[in-house]
Formats: C-alpha cells, structure tokens, sequence
C-alpha cells in the first residue's frame, strides 16, 4: 500500500532571507538549500508547517515532492478528536500547547501571491516566540502529533490530508483549461453584449421590463426578494420566499421571465465578465482550492467558485489541442460508503450493480428505483415523514446492519456527543447555544452551528424544516443535530475514500507524461492529458478508485465505480 512503504521524514523551514533549513526528525547534521531544487528527492516524506505556505513555490520553480505532513492540517484533526473542533492549528498554536503556554491565534489569510507591504516583515515561522527556533519548534510538534494518533487509521487520514493539500496546490499550478473566447460568446449569446460598467446587459433589462410589466407597470428592483414580494402582494398573490419552487407553484404571467432573470443573473453575477476578467488568464482558471475546508473533510475554494461551476458555462472548459480530458465521477458514492463501512453483506450484493438503486430496487422495492432512492437519501439525511416513511421502514427491515450506522450516528448527535468518521475525523462539539436550547432555551427555530456544505466557505449543510413532529426547541434543537451526525459519519467517510483516491492518482499520473489532474470535487475528477495517453490516464483513475476502496475498507464486496469519459470539452462529459 501507498501509505505503508518506508520513507524518509525529513522537517524543512523556509528561512526569512531565502533558502531553507532541513533535518531529519529522526535525528542527524541540518542541512541548507538555497533552493527549491533540492526538494526533488524521492522516498521523502517532507514535515512543514502549512503547505500553502510553501509548496506552491516549490511548483513554480518545477518541483513536486512525492508526500508531506501538514502541521497545519494534523493539528486540526487531533484538536478536533480531542474535542476542540475549530481551534489554531498553525504551528505556533500547536507549539503553545506542547509547552503549556497561550495559544496564540493563527495568523491572518494572505491572498495566494500577495505580496507584503513595503518594509512588513515576513513572519515564516508565523510569530513563534522569540528564542525558539522554527526548525526546532516544528520538529518537535511533529513528534507530539505522531505520538498522540489513537490509531493506524487515525495515521491513514493525516496522511490522506496531507496528500490532499499537496494535490489542491497542484491543481491551482496546473488551472483548468479554459478558452475566455468561447466563455466570452457564451455570456453574449445569453445576455447579449457587455454593457458599460455599472449597468446591467441587455437580456437582464429586457426581462426586468417584461416582470415589472406584468406585475402592474410599477418600478422596482426585480433582484430584490423584498420588493418582488411586495410587486406581487399588490398582485393579490402572497410568496412566502421568492425561491424557484415557491415561484413555480404560481400562475401568473411575470413568473416565466423571473425565473429566466433569475437564471441569467445569477450567471452574470458569479461567472459573468467581471469573473472572467478575475479568474482566467493565459488559458487556465486558477483557483485556491482549501483542502479541508469543510467540517466532514470536503474541500473548499478561495475565491472563483471553483466548486460550483455551472452547467453551461463548463462549455467554456475545453482542453489544450491534441489533449482530451479525462472527466470521472463515483457514482452514488455516499451509499456505497454507508454499506462498506457498516460491513452490512446484503446492501453490499446490492451495490454491486453499477446503478445502486437499481440494485437496491431490485433487491428490496421490487423494481420501482425510485422508491428504492427515496429511502435510501432519508436514511442518509434523516426525513422520516412524508413520502419517505414507508421506503425507510423497508430499508430498517432488510439493511439493519447498515441503518443502524447512521441511526446511532443520530442518537449520539441528539445528545450532544460526538462522532466520528471511519478514520478518525471528529464532528464539531455542540455549542452553548444549542445546549441553551437543549435546556429549553428560546422558542426559534434552530439552524445548523456546525455544517457546512462545499463551495467557497461554509454554510449550512442542513436545517431545521420539520415541524411537524413537535418538540418545542428543544425536540427541534436535538433533532437538527442528529440529522447532521447521521450524515457526517457518511459524509466524512466518502471524503475520506475521495482524499485516497486522488492520493493515489497523483501518484499514478506522475508516471504518465502530460498528464495533470485539473480538477477535484467531492467525488469528480478532471485529468488534461495528450489523446494518446488518454487510455492509460483513464485506466489510472480507475485503479486509483479500486485501491481506495480496499484501503479503507480492505476486501470489501462493495464496488466504487468511476464513470470515465474522455471528451474535448467538460460540457459534453454528463
């Protein structure tokens, strides 16, 4: 395994006047390099305090390394195992606590290649205090990190993390191939052509004319959800939101052009022209990709909405010519991890079929797939009402092994405990709100304090919309918080088996000329490599999904199918 062969650790600190200081953890003379060229060594595993901080000037020079330990990163999962989710992770905090003085805030975010203000000092140590030396410090917060692991898995998803740290550095240094011409023509086909600055493109006014039109000929801004619910009021209708369901409940003639206004602005707002302008240069898009950006271990992005780049704009995604891209993606990934995790052998005949819900459909709803998804996505999420109820109560039946996974996973979450993921990473602790409310606190309702969804930073994964089953805030409280653990173990887990796949294709892909991974997200990859290594890449990413498999899980009958597709442009991929 990819994990367990021999190698070299080897602590590294960048020094203030350029170069670096160098020491084997296990012991021996420091070393100086003037450069990064002597980072190209292989059978090293390099410890440094946070990758961001210097792989991407190791990328620019030329250099990859083989693998690292992230201080950053491992200190974030032992605080969060040890209960203390969201505390400092840089390496001055961990320092403090070894030593037993205060912990420090972490140092501010430094946007990717900002420079620093003219005569502002350089802190690489990150304000260490002053008479520890940074190599000292880090070598030391090493050895503390790797003594106070629980366990072999817990060691397995430090290093999966640190790998996807270097990953998410190479793929902002790589950038998705993207053609700003073909982008450009996208925008004027859609909204027409640009418009000065400060004023809205054609198709936007002309829709805004046609809502406000039908809704009485009275001015207001149309992108505004208050004066919509307003426009609408006067109307004779009453929207409780002005969301698309809510809308497409409703006949009325103003809803046909809103909903298309909506469409296209918001286009225009997140990967309009000012996008473009920002994002791509030179061919590529290069986000900042945050591995571990997200509580159950999903990336996040810096800017640029890498994670959630539409439909139509992915026309504008077409590789280098004489490259393809090898676009893939895990189908029904969650599920599967739910079964092979939970070691339930009926479920895991099921998702044998490539289809899992046709699979599961087969197996326990007597064909109808639908049914079979329904229960399926409610085990996982935690509705229990509504049309969910029967699907869910059949699954309880022929899957209690696998059900009673996530039904303890909720259990442990309504009462404010703690779980876990397959290898170790630990869901947020409950806040003194929500203990509050557990008390009998005030009678809102309750949102999520801990999930988080993936995107550019964090967000709700879930809330509280079930009132039908009373409780007061409390009921609904203990509720919301059992839904979300339900799904953090599962969550947190297929994160887990995505990090260890792309570990592992990075490594495959290093023996393939031309070929880049380009693209991550959750559980869909994107590779850039010439046509005539497009088999071998293609054939990489799917080994590369079979060993994470049976890195997590070991010999496991759960299969974890990739759809693999080369194509020209990532529009012609789904």
């Amino acid at each position: 395994m990819w994990h367990s062969r021999a190698v070299q650790r080897i602590a590294v600190v960048e020094e203030p006047k350029g170069g670096y200081r160098l020491r084997a953890v296990d012991g021996g003379a420091e070393e100086r390099l003037s450069g990064p060229a002597g980072f190209a060594r292989p059978g090293v595993r390099w410890v440094w305090a946070d990758t961001p901080a210097i792989y991407p000037k190791l990328l620019a020079a030329g250099v990859r390394v083989d693998a690292c330990h992230d201080v950053a990163l491992t200190e974030a999962l032992l605080s969060g195992h040890a209960g203390r989710w969201g505390e400092p992770r840089a390496l001055p905090a961990a320092w403090a606590r070894l030593t037993g003085a205060p912990v420090p805030p972490d140092p501010p975010y430094r946007e990717r290649d900002a420079q620093p203000a003219l005569f502002e000092p350089v802190e690489l140590d990150g304000g260490l205090p002053a008479g520890v030396d940074p190599l000292d410090a880090l070598v030391a917060v090493h050895e503390a990190q790797q003594a106070s692991m629980p366990d072999r898995a817990f060691r397995l998803l430090a290093a999966v993390e640190s790998a996807g740290a270097l990953a998410a550095a190479e793929l902002g240094h790589a950038g998705l191939p993207w053609r700003a011409d073909v982008h450009d023509a996208l925008l004027v086909e859609l909204l027409g052509e640009r418009a000065a600055p400060g004023l809205p493109p054609r198709r936007l006014t002309e829709l805004a004319g046609e809502v406000v039109a039908a809704l009485g000929g009275q001015h207001f801004h149309v992108d505004s959800p208050a004066e919509l619910i307003k426009a609408f009021a006067r109307a004779g209708i009453r929207l409780p939101s002005t969301r698309k369901w809510v809308l497409e409940e409703i006949d009325h003639p103003a809803v046909r052009p809103l909903l298309e206004y909506k469409e296209l602005y918001r286009l225009y707002v997140a990967h309009g022209w000012s996008w473009l302008d920002t994002w791509v240069s030179d061919g590529r898009f290069r986000p900042e990709y945050v591995a571990g950006g997200v509580v159950s271990g999903r990336w996040a992005s810096r800017g640029g909405a890498a994670l959630q780049i539409p439909k139509v704009v992915r026309r504008a995604v077409i590789a280098d010519e004489g490259h393809v891209l090898i676009c893939a993606d895990a189908g029904q990934l969650e599920p599967r991890i739910l079964a092979a995790m939970a070691g339930d052998r009926r479920l895991a005949e099921a998702a044998r079929d490539v289809d899992l819900y046709a699979g599961l459909a087969a197996e326990a709803f007597g064909g109808d797939r639908q049914r079979a998804k329904i229960g399926m996505l409610a085990a996982m999420y935690g509705q229990t009402g509504g049309e969910a109820a029967a699907p869910l109560a059949t699954l309880r039946k022929r899957f209690p092994v696998a059900l009673e996974v996530v039904e303890q996973a909720a259990r442990a979450g309504e009462e404010g405990r703690l779980v876990r993921s397959l290898l170790g990473r630990t869901c947020p602790a409950p806040s003194a709100t929500w203990w509050g409310k557990l008390a009998g606190g005030a009678e809102s309702g309750f949102a999520a304090e801990a999930g988080t969804s993936g995107g550019d930073g964090p967000g709700p994964m879930w809330t509280d919309n079930d009132g039908a089953e009373g409780g007061g805030s409390r009921g609904r409280a203990a509720r919301a918080r059992g839904r979300f653990t339900r799904n953090f173990v599962v969550q947190a887990t297929a994160a887990e088996w995505a990090l260890a796949m792309v570990a592992g294709l990075r490594r495959e892909l290093r023996e393939i000329p031309g070929a880049d991974l380009v693209f991550f997200q959750h559980d869909e990859v994107i590779v850039h490599c010439p046509a005539e290594v497009a088999e071998a890449a293609s054939a990489a990413v799917e080994r590369s999904a079979e060993q994470a498999g049976r890195l997590l899980f070991g010999e496991t009958a759960v299969r974890f199918p990739v759809g693999v597709k080369a194509v020209n442009c990532y529009g012609d991929a789904k």
